[in-house]
């Protein structure tokens, strides 16, 4: 026999009954019933249930157990009796006596219990993570993970696609985010950089005629962190292909996202049509450029309908360049109590509140009713009631201002409504792309212009595009959104050089400094670039979705804490001198 096993945990069934059999594993649980011992013995694949009784030569060795100990067991598999069956694992319907027993590793006191569905602080779940990552949830998270991980492979090599490494010690790259500097021994002074993406690699692996490839990237990125997003590192799935336009990349990867979601979602519902959608109209209709559309409302202008209206407010603030009134539909939301709900959630926003108008019957006809009602009067209050298609029993609400300062607060309170009105399906995946983003974008204070999005993009119009406003230029670019995160951004191209100088020059960036930051990639160019582009999907974000979490940290193995921390290594920590001496460098800590 198997020096620790000849079955998992979960093999076992009445086939085996009568069979001698070795399984090792942990002690989930441990249950004395008057002499009578009962262990629930759980290892990666299950949990069987094996008994001892004083008649056992093991007895009092067994009775020292407690939970989490790894243990190896002898013993003799035996039919439960038919009440005493739990169907809800797979070897319910047997138990094992326990005939010998060996400690392969005994556990301290259990500073977080692996057994039952306590809550334990974050910094404690981290600092021991090893065990925190033996409980059922996580166990089934991360087995959700590889398996994704092992789709998407499989159904990209299934589309002719090939998988090649990029590699992870490279130079800085403007993407959006800080950058993770490695100092660099045999260059003093100098410095590497973590790849923030393969963003120059899989362009330069187009330049060399590969055609078509794809990577589950790591990635590194300075961020500050949140609940949908690592502060350090994250996975990718990677992909670039030559010869194409930006909806042959979406014909490619469709196909493989929607096959994962049906294969890991749960029976959840897969949208198989996703919609393309512009920047400008996502923001308009959403307050976002990553929208829920499980959630049906879209917010609409109407700012025609308080201009020069009795409603002072908001017909002082049309006066002012760049402002508009929209309003958010809420159907079925039409009662003063609903309204006053919202109105709160708004303060709670930071808003001093939301107008609102509601629709009731008083029984010789539909009334709108609320403050905005009255201020502006009934013929303007029936044009909005007409635009946003409304009737008796719906409402409406109203924020105003610079679009900027109040669409984040405009989304979030479409979803709040949304949600509040039971009108957001639940047991869904919605998809869409959101595509035509514009390139530039100006800093109100300094008047600078600079890359709003992917600097590497090609954009709409080529060259003749950017000899004019600079922010009036879309680029070939675009995200996916699925119930409220961004899951994929990409986009086509910029493979010809004297758009790529034109274009960094628009930002500030020099032919000279452009040539220095992306010299491979620029060098490239010159020798007959093809016309390429790409995309890169979120894994840990993608599971997190499968496996109905909200925080990220859940799906990632060994993740960091809100700080950048790893309470279990203890990082980062502080160099020791000589290390600090072999790369000549010195810290000077801020005051």
């Amino acid at each position: 026999m198997h020096a620790y096993r000849s079955h998992t945990c979960a093999d076992l069934t009445k086939d085996n009954v009568g069979d001698t059999i070795r399984l090792s594993g942990w002690v989930h649980r441990v249950r004395d019933h008057g002499g009578l011992l009962f262990i629930d013995l759980r290892d990666h694949y299950g949990i069987t249930q094996v008994l001892c009784d004083p008649d056992s030569p093991v007895f009092k060795d067994v009775e020292k157990l407690r939970s989490e100990w790894c243990i190896r067991i002898d013993g003799t598999v035996k039919a439960r009796d038919a009440a005493l069956v739990n169907p809800k694992i797979p070897t319910g319907e047997i138990e094992v006596f326990i005939r010998d027993l060996e400690v392969l590793g005994a556990s301290e006191e259990l500073p977080l219990m692996v057994f039952g569905d306590q809550e334990y602080p974050e910094e404690t779940r981290l600092k021991y993570r090893y065990l925190d990552l033996r409980r059922e949830k996580l166990q089934n998270n991360m087995k959700l993970r590889s398996d994704v991980v092992a789709s998407m492979r499989k159904r990209m090599w299934a589309k002719n696609f090939r998988e090649f490494q990029t590699p992870i010690i490279t130079a800085s790259s403007p993407e959006g985010a800080r950058d993770f500097l490695v100092p660099s021994r045999l260059h003093p002074g100098r410095f590497y950089a973590l790849p923030q993406a393969p963003q120059q690699f899989k362009q330069l692996i187009m330049v060399s005629g590969y055609d078509k490839y794809f990577q589950i990237a790591p990635c590194f990125r300075d961020e500050d962190p949140r609940a949908d997003r690592s502060p350090t590192d994250f996975y990718q799935l990677d992909l670039e292909m030559s010869f194409v336009e930006q909806q042959d990349i979406f014909d490619t990867i469709q196909p493989v996202l929607t096959g994962v979601f049906e294969e890991f979602g749960g029976g959840r519902k897969v949208d198989q049509t996703w919609e393309q959608i512009s920047y400008r109209d996502s923001a308009l209709w959403y307050g976002s450029d990553k929208p829920d559309l499980r959630n049906p409302l879209k917010m609409q202008i109407v700012s025609e309908h308080f201009r020069d209206s009795g409603f002072a407010i908001f017909a002082k603030l049309l006066e002012q360049d760049g402002t508009e009134i929209r309003a958010i539909p809420a159907p079925t939301g039409g009662s003063r109590k609903f309204c006053d709900r919202m109105n709160a959630f708004a303060q709670k926003e930071g808003l001093p509140g939301m107008g609102y108008i509601f629709w009731r019957d008083q029984g010789e006809g539909m009334e709108a009713a609320g403050p905005l009602a009255k201020n502006i009067g009934p013929e303007r209050t029936e044009a909005i009631r007409q635009q946003l298609g409304l009737g008796v029993g719906d409402a409406a609400f109203f924020l105003g201002g610079k679009p900027k300062a109040f669409e984040s607060v405009a989304g979030r309170a479409r979803l709040a409504i949304g949600d509040e009105l039971g009108l957001t399906d639940n047991d869904r995946f919605a998809f869409a792309w959101i595509v035509d983003f514009p390139i530039y974008e100006k800093d109100e204070e300094t008047g600078k212009i600079d890359f709003e999005h992917n600097p590497f993009s090609m954009p709409q119009g080529g060259m003749e595009a950017l000899q004019g406003d600079p922010l009036k230029v879309l680029g070939f670019q675009y995200d996916l959104a699925c119930n409220g995160y961004e899951l994929l951004s990409g986009a086509i191209r910029n493979h010809r050089p004297e758009i790529m100088f034109r274009a960094f020059e628009i930002a500030g960036y020099g032919k000279e400094e452009v040539e220095k930051r992306f010299g491979g990639m620029v060098n490239a160019f010159q020798y007959g670039a093809p016309p390429h582009g790409g995309c890169a999907a979120g894994i840990d974000r993608i599971v997190m979705l499968l496996a109905d979490e909200a925080n990220i940290r859940e799906v990632i193995m060994f993740p960091m804490n809100q700080r950048a921390e790893d309470l279990m290594m203890a990082a980062p920590s502080e160099p020791m001198n000589e290390q600090l001496r072999e790369l000549s460098l010195r810290v000077i800590l801020p005051d």
